[in-house]
């Protein structure tokens, strides 16, 4: 009997090591906006607070708790802001500040993005936990692909072309498996975009699939928000008006404005008593706002969202819903754009509007025989109250990510 068990225990171990290298598809875990670590370098001959640091080798910048908290947070506004360049069409770092995005390839840094790994720094780490359950192997089979989330794709033309060479290499290092991308965010949209670059016959040989959760295939009115009146990030002690001052200079901002592929023509984002703001009204809008430099990069992003063309690969669309997410800005009668709206809500994730998260599901629409998506198969999820973050760790998706994985 003890002879029987211990047969069937080594058969299933050989099973599930030859699973892993002839039959499991690789992972390359792509992160949302804040999903990614930067470490800064300084050489600053001027600071915006006499506790700010002028000079110093590599730092951890974000994720970084220690300078997410009042006063301290200036210093890391002042250093993580960018500066527009009308003439280029290009951002760049406050003078005498380097940024850089470390861990390419290794996936350490996309699932933990505070290094020390507290709580708050969590990300892609119970999906890669669940992958290690079922035989995977970082840094071999599971990947990361981090960037800076500060750009969108126009100032991110080095991450396509490195992402391009780390998924043929993941591919040739797991016996020329092909691989799947999982996607969260903003990610999903990064992703999408590099796929379009990519010949089918490119892709047919090294994409598996893609999993997508809580991307926002076309904008969310919560960079509108972000834009009128910043985010806290969730924290009570920061001030959304001070976040604001960092968040309004990202070129990702601009590019995750609502699509008009998704928005009517008609349809009010911001609403005064002196004038409705719709899709079409951004330019003055932003004009009226004083923010002339958020208008070039909207309209340096804006071919990257009218474009809704399928990826051609197999589609795994997974998103919540059931959840306040914010749908117009309302001015009460007598107050300006200066002034503090009320948030008029909708259905989303908390973060994203249901209707751009569903917006996957156009692909799987027939046109004659064949789907929108070159014939690969699309197949969306909508799970009630799964918030835009806590999603990675939703069990619903853990349980989702490992049954697709194991095929």
């Amino acid at each position: 009997m003890c002879g029987l068990k211990l047969f069937l225990g080594f058969i299933f171990t050989y099973c599930l090591l030859a699973n892993n290298t002839f039959g499991l598809s690789p992972v390359i875990l792509i992160p949302g906006d804040g999903g990614s670590r930067l470490e800064a370098r300084l050489n600053r001959t001027t600071v915006v607070h006499y506790i700010c640091g002028k000079i110093s080798d590599y730092f951890n910048i974000w994720l970084n708790l220690e300078l997410l908290v009042p006063i301290v947070i200036d210093c890391w506004v002042d250093n993580t802001r960018l500066e527009y360049d009308n003439v280029t069409r290009l951002t760049k770092n406050p003078p005498g500040v380097e940024i850089r995005v470390p861990g390419w390839g290794d996936p350490e840094p996309v699932e933990w993005i505070d290094p020390s790994h507290e709580s708050p720094g969590s990300y892609f780490n119970s999906i890669g936990d669940a992958l290690v359950k079922i035989g995977y192997v970082r840094n071999v089979s599971i990947r990361g692909a981090p960037y800076d989330f500060r750009k969108a794709p126009n100032e991110n033309g080095e991450f396509f072309v490195k992402l391009k060479t780390l998924v043929e290499e993941t591919y040739n290092m797991n016996n020329k498996s092909a691989v799947t991308f999982i996607v969260h965010s903003m990610g999903g949209s990064m992703a999408l975009h590099f796929l379009r670059l990519q010949p089918q016959k490119w892709k047919d040989q090294y994409v598996r699939r893609m999993v997508s959760l809580s991307t926002p295939w076309g904008g969310s009115m919560k960079a509108v928000k972000v834009f009128a009146i910043g985010d806290n990030l969730g924290s009570l002690m920061l001030r959304e008006s001070v976040m604001r001052a960092q968040e309004i200079t990202c070129p990702s901002l601009a590019w995750l404005m609502p699509s008009p592929l998704l928005w009517k023509p008609d349809e009010v984002l911001v609403q005064t008593d002196k004038f409705n703001y719709t899709i079409g009204d951004v330019h003055k809008w932003f004009a009226d706002m004083d923010l002339p430099d958020a208008w070039e990069m909207f309209k340096d992003t804006q071919k990257y969202k009218s474009d809704f063309t399928a990826p051609g690969v197999e589609v795994h669309c997974l998103y919540g819903y059931n959840i306040s997410t914010v749908e117009k800005l309302v001015y009460k009668p007598g107050t300006w754009l200066d002034g503090y709206p009320t948030l008029s809500m909708g259905d989303g994730d908390g973060t994203v509007n249901r209707r751009s998260l569903s917006a996957c599901e156009y692909w799987a629409k027939r046109r004659g025989f064949t789907t929108l998506n070159r014939g690969k198969p699309v197949k969306s999820l909508a799970l009630a109250n799964a918030e835009h973050l806590k999603i990675l760790h939703d069990q619903r998706v853990i349980d989702y990510v490992r049954t697709v994985m194991s095929i």
